[in-house]
């Protein structure tokens, strides 16, 4: 089955040292919660060059700023009316 959708989480330092271990831990959960693991390609990315603009997650084409613990599981669900 080819992925319908694709997640990209940036990694690099600035992102990660701003928050985004939390969101990664979020975003595998929310996948899993909504049984979304094969139709969603998630992958981590060294750096998006949007530093000022971290921490930085991509669905699909459309870039996130500022995403944060508190915000991501709500831009997910909205993303995929759930």
């Amino acid at each position: 089955m080819q992925n319908e959708h694709s997640i990209t989480i940036c990694m690099g330092s600035s992102c990660f040292s701003r928050g985004n271990k939390e969101v990664l831990a979020i975003v595998k959960k929310f996948l899993a919660e909504h049984d979304l693991e094969k139709s969603v390609f998630f992958k981590g990315e060294l750096c998006t060059g949007n530093c000022e603009k971290g921490p930085v997650l991509k669905v699909d084409d459309e870039e996130f700023n500022s995403v944060n613990p508190d915000k991501v599981y709500d831009i997910l669900a909205k993303y995929f009316n759930v």
